[in-house]
């Protein structure tokens, strides 16, 4: 019941927002989310949704809203620094084959993407390098079969 309620304050708010003309955190969130990913990160969104709405929101209001739109870094520049943390870490693959597509999207090179993941080599180890290359050999995969219709 508490949820309900907040999350019926918070639409109403953001309503009253985008009828003065601003833009909420939550929207802009959404469009530079859009941005990145087109429409993956949307699904992405909707699908966590169904089961952590509050987290869902969170999702799109902070990293997208706050961080990603920040004026001082370009999406390609914000991708890079992610491929590598996402990389380093090791721990991470399915968020890293989200950013080496939204990295494919805001265009980066799969020369460049491998390059990154490289470079990680020297500053996380052959096996955090390692992993990349197999995250990225996979969304090169299916970036290559979606772009040439279909088929594996």
């Amino acid at each position: 019941m508490h949820d309900d309620v907040k999350t019926a304050q918070t639409e109403g708010a953001e309503q009253a927002a985008g009828a003065q003309g601003t833009e909420t955190r939550y929207q802009r969130g959404l469009r530079v989310l859009s941005q990145v990913d087109g429409t993956a990160g949307e699904q992405v969104v909707a699908k966590l949704a169904e089961f952590a709405p509050d987290f869902a929101r969170l999702l799109v209001e902070f990293p997208f809203g706050d961080v990603y739109a920040r004026p001082q870094l370009g999406l390609r520049e914000r991708e890079i620094a992610t491929i590598a943390a996402l990389t380093a870490m090791g721990t991470a693959r399915p968020q890293l084959e989200v950013h080496i597509a939204a990295g494919l999207h805001v265009g980066l090179t799969r020369e460049e993407i491998m390059e990154v993941i490289m470079q990680m080599a020297v500053y996380a180890g052959f096996p955090a390098a390692l992993n990349g290359i197999a995250a990225a050999r996979e969304v090169f995969g299916r970036h290559g079969a979606a772009r040439d219709g279909g088929g594996a």
